[in-house]
């Protein structure tokens, strides 16, 4: 039997792969990638073609049997495929370490570096990039603190991906089942239509309430109900923790161990603590100076956050509501967007049906950059919602292709994510083009609707197709430089949040609305009201993520932080500087906070606001310069897309938009320009 993770051609084939192809897959790759670093090393002088194109050669299989793999386990998540992941993560940990620590290879990618008059541009700093790489690996150290790191990164590879795994188990484990329709008064129909198909899908009477996210929060948001608010509130905000019904999947000791290894981890390699060693890699010069940007920017929008919460307060009463708590915010701030603007979520939601939502963010792209989509129907896929598209340039050439899974669903992990098959790289026999995956968790078709999106979902697809297009319109040939690949952290987010910007346009909502009945597109009434209401507690989303962003920080600056207590501790006191909502004491936020202790953002949270200065900067030169101009839109492909990770990202910046950023569009765009 040949295995479908080895030698996949151009596509994988989703539906052959079982658990058992993916240790061989592993194996095989590993053998060969260390085999060909010995012959290659054996050379007399090193140059870029005899040295680095072999070497991607080799690894580019191991990327593309790995990303299916990884991938699988993010979105057709079986128990199976979960163990042989997981058994598979040292071993690959371990030769990513042994590749870094080979001083041999470390001295001569200098040789080249130093003497290899051939190389361009986005050469070098690729290779700059990789001697960074190598001294962060502990090639300098010695054996036994080379040792010493191996261990560290081979349980970090381990411990984050227990801890997603239990957030995952612990979000699917819990269910509401409700017999009583009183119990559900203030629900949209189209929250209990989606309730009554998940009681069906269990074989139950009545309606059914998870913690997926599209479940949760029509709860949180609009039922009238506070005690099932209560108790959704408290499953959701326990999840994975101590204080949850379930504490089997309590990532508690998880979380103190991965901040005690990355604490361990940076002494090591001479930083003093987890924050230094993230930020050698990113835009941001120290800790201290993410804090002080982070602190400016609660600084300017506490007093407007403040202003806010005191009118859910006061409204609060008008509702019976004498005390506010956690899980009467959302609520409460639905009923006075009801008042002061007259339209809710649901209302919009018939004109953003998911085909025309689609046709539109195509269109804009097509008008942006010159790109076309076409959708390929016999594609193997996981699951039969998946789409596939092939993606053309001006010159109807093919540039890239992308996989579209939208709809949240059981083994499917939350949130929204864009990942890599496979990287653009120039090989001996042609180009491999950028393969994407784009995965949301939107609210799927229900009967016989198609899927109908709020205009949050709609926003949360283009920003992950932003980080697709800075995948997929790379011209960069070099795969470890190529789409976002060596683009410092920092900066990642630039081009997916400056795709949010387009969800509140005129012009693009006409592209993307049509009743899904009547095709009617968004009446201007519904969305002079929309507009009125974009800046709707924006002071209080500003604080409630420099929380998050300062409470990372904080949490890999204390060298105390993996002591008991101390991560809540710390939360304490950043809630305390920031936030205007009170938690209730049972809150632990951090046990599923994926993006630091399993995604990448360990020390690089900070990342969303820092780069949503230069996305919202570079979104006003379209607002001065015209929305719709091809110029600018050719521009920014050709300073910002196209480039990758091919030089640091300030100088694509300035490329882009003529100089550094400025903090201004952002308080603008985010309502706050007047504290200034």
């Amino acid at each position: 039997m040949t295995n479908p993770l080895l030698n996949i051609p151009t596509l994988p084939e989703f539906t052959s792969v079982q658990a058992e192809h993916v240790t061989p897959l592993v194996d095989e790759c590993l053998a060969t990638g260390r085999q060909v670093l010995d012959a290659c090393l054996k050379q007399e002088r090193f140059t870029w073609n005899n040295l680095i194109r072999p070497l991607n050669e080799a690894n580019n299989q191991l990327e593309k049997g790995w990303s299916v793999v990884g991938h699988l386990n993010g979105v057709a998540n079986t128990e199976a495929l979960r163990e042989a992941y997981n058994a598979n993560l040292g071993k690959l940990s371990d030769y990513h370490t042994e590749m870094g620590q080979n001083k041999a290879f470390f001295e001569a990618i200098q040789a080249i570096r130093a003497n290899d008059t051939s190389l361009d541009n986005a050469q070098k700093k690729s290779l700059d990039d990789s001697l960074l790489s190598f001294k962060l690996s502990g090639v300098a150290l010695p054996d036994e603190q080379k040792q010493r790191y191996r261990e560290i990164s081979q349980e970090l590879s381990q411990l984050t991906s227990k801890f997603s795994d239990n957030v995952l188990d612990a979000t699917q484990a819990w269910f509401k089942h409700i017999t009583d329709q009183s119990e559900l008064v203030g629900l949209p129909d189209s929250a209990l239509e989606m309730a009554e198909q998940m009681a069906k899908q269990r074989n139950l009477d009545g309606w059914v309430f998870t913690l997926d996210f599209p479940s949760y929060s029509a709860v949180i948001t609009y039922s009238d109900n506070r005690a099932l608010r209560a108790e959704m509130y408290k499953a959701y905000s326990t999840r994975a923790s101590d204080q949850a019904a379930n504490t089997q999947f309590d990532n508690s000791q998880l979380m103190q161990q991965i901040l005690k290894l990355r604490q361990e981890e940076a002494e090591l390699l001479g930083y003093n603590n987890f924050a230094e060693l993230s930020l050698a890699t990113k835009m941001a010069d120290s800790p201290e100076a993410v804090i002080a940007f982070l602190e400016d920017l609660a600084k300017r929008s506490k007093p407007f956050a403040e202003k806010e919460f005191a009118e859910v307060q006061s409204f609060a009463k008008t509702l019976g509501i004498d005390e506010v708590q956690a899980w009467d915010v959302p609520y409460i701030s639905e009923k006075i967007r009801e008042a002061n603007y007259a339209f809710n979520d649901e209302d919009l939601k018939p004109y953003f049906p998911v085909d025309k939502v689609l046709q539109g963010l195509f269109e804009l792209l097509g008008r942006l950059y010159q790109v076309r989509f076409e959708q390929q129907k016999d594609v193997n896929v996981w699951h039969p919602d998946v789409r596939f598209y092939h993606v053309y340039n001006a010159q109807h050439e093919l540039q890239a292709a992308c996989y579209i899974d939208l709809y949240a669903r059981q083994h499917k992990r939350g949130g929204a994510w864009m990942d890599s098959l496979c990287g653009r790289f120039k090989r001996d026999d042609g180009v491999q083009i950028p393969v994407a995956f784009m995965v949301c968790n939107s609210a799927p078709p229900v009967g016989e609707k198609p899927a109908l999106f709020t205009h949050d979902e709609v926003v949360t697809l283009f920003h992950e197709f932003g980080h697709g297009l800075h995948h997929m319109l790379t011209k960069v040939d070099y795969p470890e430089i190529a789409g976002i690949n060596g683009v410092e952290w920092d900066a990642v987010e630039l081009p997916s949040q400056f795709m949010e910007n387009w969800c509140w346009e005129r012009e693009t909502l006409d592209l993307m609305t049509g009743h899904w009945q009547t095709g009617e597109k968004l009446p201007e009434a519904l969305l002079q009201k929309m507009l009125a209401a974009r800046h709707f507690q924006s002071a209080m989303m500003m604080v409630r993520q420099l929380e998050f962003a300062l409470f990372d920080l904080k949490l890999h600056t204390d060298l105390n932080a993996a002591q008991d207590g101390r991560i809540y501790e710390l939360l304490k006191q950043v809630r305390s500087e920031v936030a205007v909502v009170k938690y209730p004491a049972y809150n632990r936020m951090p046990n599923s906070f994926t993006h630091i202790f399993a995604g990448g953002y360990a020390a690089g949270y900070y990342s969303y606001k820092w780069a949503e200065v230069l996305s919202a900067d570079a979104f006003a030169r379209f607002e001065e310069e015209g929305l719709f101009n091809p110029a600018v839109g050719e521009a920014f492909k050709r300073e910002i897309l196209e480039v990758g990770g091919s030089r640091p990202a300030m100088e694509s910046f300035i490329a882009f938009r003529g100089r550094k950023p400025s903090i201004d569009a952002l308080l603008r765009h985010s309502g706050l320009e007047q504290a200034a």
